[in-house]
């Protein structure tokens, strides 16, 4: 039986002392080591307003890493679908096929649209729902974090404002993925049977997937539309069985798929033992604690910087379920670790994001896990 396909989700991270310029040299450079180790697509996150993550603009970077490489399949992981318009992305999209057809995906996220939800979320003023970390067939669930009051502050609403046009509210997710769809098929109408075609990107041999972290409204849909979809056990660790058992429920067959595809996030740092990998994962946490804390990603520090932090309890519990699901280790302790993530989730297709300081020891991560993973 072959094994199952690992994948890449870059940031783009950039490393403290380093640059923009680096960090993206740095994403080019590995996906041409990607390529050769054997992964089967290179996705680029969409992340804005964070001074240690380079990749604000997927599109554009995907055409340069597409460009660098042969045949690894190229795509975003995701595009914040609320902060553009459906015909933007199809024509964005559509000239990357025209350019490397058949390789590219388009992964589609809601994170336009779930500040709105935040705000409801506050406003019905519920208590916290009670949980404890559980552990289901070797894999560790933890209790769910919510991101409501960082959705909610004055930054992001800021950050919201600055990335929309005056005004402007995303319109409902379904709506715009429909839109999309029908644009790339070309058989666009409006509500007055007005047709509409975009070039390029009508006809366009791209990928669409739908991501999520919960088993709301992305995983349903992916489902009802018989789309791939990926879950994030990277971002969001508690709820991503609720996130694949909702869209495998709500699944449909389509001219996409004829069963449900999954492909599951994990966030991984391998080395050659299991003590040099805890090593270099060391400054994961504080990373985690600058999203967390509503500043964005921190340039990632170097295990130096973060061994001389002074950790509180409150930062320490704010991080656990983050810090508790990375997987640090050697090949053979990370591999038995994918593979319980694999065997519990009924996963397709494994997506791994590393970040380390050092981009050497990010490139020989994923070679050490490519050559453990495929034998």
């Amino acid at each position: 039986m072959p094994s199952t396909p690992l994948s890449v989700l870059d940031l783009s991270p950039v490393p403290a002392g380093g640059t923009v310029g680096e960090a993206l040299r740095n994403t080019i450079d590995l996906a041409r080591r990607a390529e050769q180790f054997g992964y089967r697509r290179y996705w680029l996150a969409e992340h804005h307003f964070a001074p240690g993550v380079a990749s604000a603009a997927p599109a554009v970077l995907i055409g340069q890493v597409a460009a660098a490489t042969h045949h690894i399949r190229v795509g975003s992981g995701a595009v914040q679908l609320g902060h553009q318009t459906a015909l933007a992305l199809v024509e964005q999209f559509g000239t990357l096929d025209a350019l490397y057809p058949g390789r590219i995906d388009l992964g589609l996220g809601r994170s336009g649209q779930r500040r709105a939800e935040a705000v409801r979320e506050l406003a019905a003023d519920a208590p916290p729902t009670a949980a404890e970390s559980r552990v289901v067939d070797g894999l560790l669930i933890p209790p769910p974090f919510s991101f409501a009051k960082i959705l909610t502050s004055p930054r992001a609403a800021l950050h919201s404002a600055l990335l929309q046009q005056p005004g402007a509210q995303p319109p409902a997710f379904a709506e715009q993925v429909g839109d999309l769809l029908a644009l790339l098929r070309g058989d666009y109408r409006d509500a007055d049977g007005l047709d509409a075609h975009a070039t390029p990107g009508e006809g366009a041999d791209v990928q669409v997937w739908l991501l999520g972290s919960s088993g709301g409204e992305s995983a349903q849909l992916a489902g009802t539309l018989g789309l791939p979809f990926a879950a994030n056990y990277h971002v969001s660790p508690a709820t991503v069985l609720d996130a694949v058992q909702a869209y495998r429920a709500a699944f449909r067959p389509s001219a996409t798929l004829t069963e449900p595809y999954v492909i599951v996030s994990a966030d991984v740092v391998v080395a050659p033992d299991d003590a040099t990998a805890r090593h270099l994962a060391t400054p994961y946490g504080l990373w985690v604690r600058s999203i967390r804390r509503g500043r964005g990603a921190i340039p990632f520090p170097s295990p130096e910087q973060a061994a001389a932090h002074t950790w509180t309890q409150e930062d320490a519990d704010l991080v656990a379920d983050r810090v508790d699901t990375q997987f640090a280790g050697s090949p053979s302790t990370v591999a038995r670790h994918l593979r319980t993530l694999r065997d519990v989730t009924s996963a397709d297709e494994l997506l791994i994001t590393t970040i380390t300081h050092s981009h050497a020891d990010r490139v020989n991560s994923y070679e050490l896990l490519a050559k453990e993973w495929h034998g």
